[in-house]
């Protein structure tokens, strides 16, 4: 099932059990994955990548505020967008553990025969494309240089 249709049945299910954070975060997803569709260039079917992407953006827009919220002591407003952030994250695929990553670092610089940070770019490409929504680009960067320096 793609994740319009997961969507679509989870805002049904959340309508009837009167979930009203739940059904503000899938009516969100929903709209963003609409946009993502209709954009200039784009095709009537959108990749699971892309939906991947349209997710992450929306979690990281909400951190934003929530840590905007959070700096001005607006406790119901940060609330609200911590609610959605649990929601939203629930779609996005499960994020390596910090073990997890180093552990692929290791292996891919062992592989690559890498051994200054000099040659971090080589690596980040790699990294990325094989850790597309199980990572995010601060955490590789930083577990490299970690482990180059």
């Amino acid at each position: 099932m793609s994740l319009e249709n997961t969507i679509n049945q989870d805002i049904k299910a959340a309508m009837l059990a009167k979930n009203e954070a739940q059904l503000r975060a899938l009516r969100a997803i929903k709209s963003a994955l609409l946009l993502a569709k209709t954009e200039k260039g784009a095709s009537s079917e959108i990749t699971e990548e892309a939906e991947v992407k349209v997710l992450q953006k929306l979690v990281k827009q909400r951190k934003e505020s929530a840590d905007i919220y959070k700096s001005q002591n607006r406790e119901d407003l940060y609330q609200i967008e911590a609610e959605e952030i649990e929601v939203i994250e629930h779609y996005l695929p499960k994020q390596l553990s910090t073990e997890e990553l180093n552990a692929y670092i290791k292996q891919l610089i062992e592989k690559l025969n890498i051994t200054s940070v000099k040659e971090m770019g080589k690596i980040m490409g790699i990294a990325s494309k094989e850790l597309f929504g199980k990572a995010d680009g601060k955490a590789i960067s930083a577990c490299i240089k970690n482990l180059l320096s």
